[in-house]
């Protein structure tokens, strides 16, 4: 029985991206993440006694240049080495546009992949690693071509970083589609680029590991390597968790609270469970709550408290922070004839914000205050011209929904 444990898409050194990192607790807790589950990798190979460590592109992230991750990267590898674990790697985009991979001299245990291709076996084993590394920061078309054939009577294992036929948030490298994998004649294809892990297919095996560590709430919950397992020239694959930090969007109805009392334990209960279930040392949540409640104009009007008030509780478990609080509560009995000066402003509001006058002034004082941002933090926020039209109409309606909530409460 022979194990080899595949991974790809570490960004080593990628800061994460949450507002819950303003918390210096949490940053500091947290500002080295992508080492950590480096770092659980490393460590399962030892203790899986793996034959080898499979990379499939992106070891780094982007162009900066940092002394720090190639000594750190290197006493990893060092590690690997004095257990005799070879390590196969790659060059996805990121790795290409890092100054870092041409000028470290990694330990001899570390094979990394040309631009050509090539195969390399795996010691005295009858398995034969191939891999085709990015050639620069843009491969367009498929690097299918520049695989040699398979080893006859072996077990192949191809290493290839490629978006296939496409996937949501991420450009398109080396595109290739699962038919084409399956009729290469491989036996195990270790994928890298898409940072959700997915298996395409198991005859022959199609992987994507996933990231092994979420960067922002775009991806959430644990993350992985893929273990794989060769015996009698069959292979099987299994999970083993890397993560050390968990983004978390979590839904909670409230329907069931009759006051803020009732709310206030309810929230603790369910952050509570979020903690006891946790498969990582720790998480971010994004909060929302739902569902209808009796007193949801005040909770509205009182948002900053309630803010404070959950991050208070998360912060007590002694592993979770919250980033945001979204309120999209409802009355518990459906919308209710009001003929109140607030309603009467309410639906007023609600009629301006359709105007094409009004909506174009607010796009462009959005478009004024966006201009002061960086252009990293712009590009996020509205990567089209789509994305600036929604975030207006979402902001002029948040904004409506809160002015009226302070109307409704002030009263009380």
């Amino acid at each position: 029985m022979i194990k080899l444990l595949h991974t790809a898409d570490i960004h080593l050194d990628s800061p994460l991206k949450s507002l819950a990192l303003r918390d210096p607790d949490l940053r500091d807790r947290v500002q080295a993440a992508t080492r950590g589950a480096f770092t659980r990798i490393v460590d399962t190979a030892l203790d899986e006694d793996v034959a080898g460590l499979l990379i499939a592109g992106d070891l780094y992230d982007g162009a900066a240049r940092s002394a720090r991750t190639a000594a750190f990267l290197t006493a990893q590898f060092d590690r690997l080495r004095d257990a005799c674990i070879p390590v196969f790697l790659i060059k996805g985009n990121h790795d290409a546009e890092n100054p870092i991979t041409g000028e470290v001299t990694l330990p001899d245990n570390v094979h990394v992949f040309s631009g050509r291709g090539g195969a390399v076996q795996l010691g005295a084993h009858d398995i034969w690693i191939h891999g085709v590394s990015f050639s620069g920061r843009h491969a367009p078309d498929s690097l299918l071509p520049k695989f040699a054939p398979p080893v006859a009577g072996a077990v192949n294992i191809a290493l290839l970083h490629s978006s296939l036929a496409g996937a949501a948030g991420h450009d398109t490298y080396a595109p290739c589609t699962v038919a084409e994998l399956g009729a290469m004649g491989f036996d195990y294809w270790a994928l890298g680029h898409i940072h959700k892990r997915q298996i395409h297919a198991q005859a022959p095996w199609i992987v994507m590991p996933g990231t092994p560590q979420g960067r922002d709430i775009g991806e959430p919950g644990p993350h992985s390597a893929t273990l794989l397992t060769v015996e009698g020239g069959q292979i099987s694959v299994s999970e083993c968790h890397t993560s050390q930090v968990e983004f978390l969007p979590v839904e909670v109805d409230v329907t069931a609270c009759e006051d803020e009392g009732a709310l206030r334990d309810h929230l603790r209960k369910e952050i509570q469970q979020c903690a006891a279930s946790l498969q990582s040392d720790a998480a971010i949540l994004r909060l929302r709550l739902t569902g209808g409640f009796a007193r949801r104009w005040q909770v509205e009007r009182d948002r900053d408290t309630w803010a404070e008030t959950v991050s208070g509780m998360a912060r007590e478990t002694g592993c979770l922070w919250v980033e945001k609080l979204e309120i999209a509560l409802t009355d518990p009995d459906g919308p209710r004839i009001d003929s109140s000066a607030t309603a009467e402003l309410s639906a007023l509001m609600q009629a301006i914000r359709t105007e094409p006058g009004y909506a174009a002034q607010i796009e462009a004082q959005l478009a004024e205050i966006l201009s002061d941002l960086p252009a990293h933090i712009r590009a996020a926020l509205i990567p089209d011209e789509d994305a600036a039209t929604a975030l207006a109409q979402r902001l002029a309606e948040t904004g409506a929904r809160h002015v009226t909530a302070l109307m409704k409460g002030a009263s009380e």
